[in-house]
C-alpha cells in the first residue's frame, strides 16, 4: 500500500498497479472517495462515471492477473472535459442545449487514454460550449478554484484544472481554442499543455473553432503530461480527423535533458503591458532568471503583431463558432422547444432557450461578421493578421528554442468580479496568438503571488511540432521552481487514501 492519491504521480500509480503494490480497483475507489469528499466544494464534475471506472479498473486487474502486459497509464484516474464523447456518459458541453445527449461513440483522444490503461472517472465542467475564461458560464453550476473557493478556476477547461488540483483525478483532458487549457492551469497551479495543431485527434470532440481547437492534458507534474501525450499520440494519424497529422514521438525520452546553451526568448514589451499584475510580472521575471541559472541563454525577441491577436481571434473564432453551432437547432440535435406550430418557430425558440447568453453572443457576432459586405472587411483581414502572426513566430523561433511569457495577466479572481465580456476576453491575451499560429504551448506553476498567495503559471511556447522539446524546457522550469509538492492547502492529504 502507498499513501494519499495526491502524492502519487501517474507513473507511480501505473508502476504500482503493474507490480501489484495496489490494485487498479483500489486506485479507482480512492479517486471516487476523493471526488465524494471534495467535489461538493470544487464542483469540478458534471458526471461521475463510477460504473465505468470500476469496470475499467477490474479489467486492468484481470489483465495483470492473467500475466498480460499493462499499458503505461494502467489504473491512472482520468476525467474528461464535457465536450468529449465517451460511450456510457452524457456529453453536454455544459449547455442546456445538449443536457440529455448520450454519447453515441467515444472520441479518439478519450479512447487512446483508455487504451493506455487509464480509468475513466467522468466528465468535467466547462464554460458553455467552451465560450469563456471562468467556467462560470456553465449552464449547470460554476466550478470553484481549490486554492480559494470564492475564486474562479479559469476556463473554459476549469473543471479539468480544478479536478486535478484538488486531487480528485491524476490527469484530465481539456481543450484549448484560445488558452482554455493553459489559463486555468495557471490559475489553479497545475501543468496544462496545448499541443501543436494536428498532433492530437479532435474526432469526437464537439467543435468550437475548428482551425483553433486542440485537445491536451492537464496534470500535477510535467512528467504526467508527457505520459498523457504519449498515450494521446499513440498510433499516429487518426484517419477520422482530416486535420490529424502523422506525427509521433516519445515525449518522455528527452524530458530530463539539460537546457544548457539553449535559447529562451522573452518579450520585454509584454511584461510592461497594461493589465499585467505586478505579482505575475515578478513571477515571470524570476522564472527567466531560474532558466538562466539552469544554463539557458535568455534573449529578447519580438512578436510585433501579437497586439492584434485578440481582435483577430474574436473574428475567426466567432465565425467558426457560428458555423459549428448551426447544427444545434432542435431538429437535428439539441434541446427541442415543445408546442411549436412551425419548424421555423421550433428552431428559433429551441436555440433561444437552449443556449446561454455567451453562446448567443458569440454566434450573433459570427453571423454578423460573415454577412455580405462585412466578411471582406473583418474576416479576410483577420486571416491576413493570422498570416502575419504566424510569420512573427517563425522569425522568433529561428533565433530561440522556446519563448517565455505569462499564461494569464492576473491570478484567479473572485466569482462575478469581472462582468464585462470584453474584459473577460482579455484573460487570454497571452495565449491566443499560440492558437492562431498553431504552435505548442504549456503553463507550468512557478510560484505563489506575493500579494494574493494564489498560484501563478509561466507559459512556454515552442515551434510547431516541437512539442517534445517544449516539454524538456517545461521540466527544467519545474525543477528550478520546485513547485511539484505545493498543493491547494484546503485539500492536501484529505481523502483519496490508498
Amino acid at each position: 500500500m502507498m499513501g494519499s492519491l495526491d502524492a502519487l504521480s501517474a507513473r507511480q500509480i501505473a508502476t504500482g498497479v503493474t507490480r501489484g503494490d495496489f490494485s487498479a480497483t483500489e486506485v479507482a475507489q480512492a479517486s471516487l472517495d476523493a471526488i465524494a469528499s471534495r467535489d461538493g466544494k470544487t464542483q469540478a464534475f458534471l458526471q461521475v462515471s463510477e460504473e465505468l471506472a470500476l469496470a475499467a479498473a477490474a479489467r486492468t486487474d484481470a489483465a495483470r492477473a492473467a500475466g498480460e502486459r499493462l499499458g503505461p497509464l494502467a489504473g491512472v484516474p482520468v476525467a474528461f472535459k464535457d465536450n468529449m464523447n465517451l460511450v456510457g456518459t452524457r456529453t453536454t458541453c455544459a449547455s442546456r442545449m445538449l443536457e440529455p445527449y448520450e454519447s453515441a461513440y467515444t472520441a479518439t483522444c478519450v479512447q487512446r487514454m483508455l487504451d493506455a490503461g487509464a480509468t475513466p472517472l467522468g466528465k468535467l465542467n466547462m464554460d458553455e460550449f467552451a465560450f469563456g475564461s471562468t467556467t462560470d458560464s456553465s449552464a449547470f453550476h460554476p466550478t470553484n478554484n481549490p486554492w480559494d473557493l470564492m475564486r474562479v478556476p479559469g476556463g473554459s477547461s476549469g473543471g479539468s484544472a480544478a479536478a486535478v488540483t484538488a486531487g480528485e483525478v491524476t490527469l484530465a483532458l481539456g481543450s484549448d481554442t484560445g488558452g482554455s487549457i493553459r489559463q486555468p492551469a495557471s490559475l489553479c497551479g497545475v501543468v496544462g499543455m496545448k499541443p501543436s495543431y494536428g498532433v492530437v485527434s479532435r474526432y469526437g470532440v464537439v467543435a468550437f473553432g475548428s482551425s483553433l481547437d486542440q485537445v491536451g492534458p492537464i496534470g500535477r507534474r510535467v512528467e504526467d503530461v508527457a505520459l498523457a501525450m504519449n498515450a494521446l499520440t499513440a498510433g499516429g494519424r487518426d484517419r477520422l480527423d482530416a486535420t490529424s497529422q502523422d506525427f509521433t514521438q516519445d515525449y518522455l525520452a528527452h524530458l530530463e535533458d539539460p537546457i544548457e546553451g539553449r535559447a529562451v526568448g522573452v518579450i520585454p514589451a509584454l511584461l510592461e503591458a497594461e493589465g499585467l499584475a505586478p505579482e505575475v510580472r515578478s513571477a515571470i521575471e524570476r522564472a527567466a532568471h531560474k532558466l538562466a541559472d539552469a544554463g539557458a541563454r535568455i534573449m529578447e525577441v519580438d512578436l510585433p503583431n501579437m497586439a492584434s491577436s485578440i481582435a483577430a481571434y474574436y473574428v475567426l473564432a466567432s465565425c467558426e463558432a457560428f458555423s459549428n453551432l448551426a447544427r444545434f437547432d432542435g431538429v437535428r440535435y439539441g434541446y427541442q422547444e415543445p408546442g411549436c406550430a412551425t419548424l421555423a418557430e421550433q428552431s428559433s425558440l429551441s436555440r433561444a432557450h437552449g443556449f446561454g447568453p455567451e453562446a448567443k453572443r458569440r454566434q450573433m457576432l459570427g453571423a454578423y461578421l460573415l454577412s455580405s459586405g462585412v466578411y471582406e472587411r473583418y474576416y479576410l483581414a483577420a486571416q491576413k493578421v493570422r498570416t502575419l502572426i504566424t510569420a512573427d513566430y517563425q522569425r522568433a523561433f529561428a533565433q530561440v528554442d522556446a519563448i517565455l511569457m505569462p499564461a494569464s495577466p492576473t491570478v484567479a479572481w473572485e466569482h462575478g468580479a469581472i462582468s464585462d465580456p470584453a474584459a473577460l476576453y482579455l484573460a487570454d491575451v497571452y495565449t491566443i496568438s499560440n492558437n492562431i499560429a498553431g504552435n505548442c504551448g504549456i503553463s507550468v506553476p512557478v510560484g505563489l503571488g506575493t500579494d494574493s498567495g494564489m498560484p501563478i503559471g509561466a507559459q512556454l511556447q515552442g515551434p510547431t511540432f516541437d512539442d517534445a522539446s517544449l516539454l524538456t524546457f517545461a521540466r527544467a522550469l519545474e525543477r528550478a521552481c520546485d513547485m511539484e509538492g505545493v498543493v491547494a492547502p484546503a485539500f492536501a492529504g484529505k481523502g483519496g487514501e490508498l
